[in-house]
């Protein structure tokens, strides 16, 4: 009986574990992806800007 228990919290435990691992990972993805946008949003900026410069100059 006792052993029955402890594999159960043990299975529980393990599923929650896996969750939370699946949540973070998830996050990660969403942040990386965020930070990816930004740096392109930057890019593009300094682009525009590099742009405005030559045309001003050329």
């Amino acid at each position: 009986m006792s052993q029955n228990r402890q594999a159960a919290k043990d299975r529980l435990s393990a599923r929650l574990d896996y969750e939370i691992n699946l949540r973070a990972e998830l996050e990660i993805m969403r942040l990386h992806e965020k930070i990816d946008r930004m740096r392109i949003a930057d890019l593009v900026e300094k682009v525009e800007d590099l742009s405005k410069r030559l045309d001003r100059n050329g």
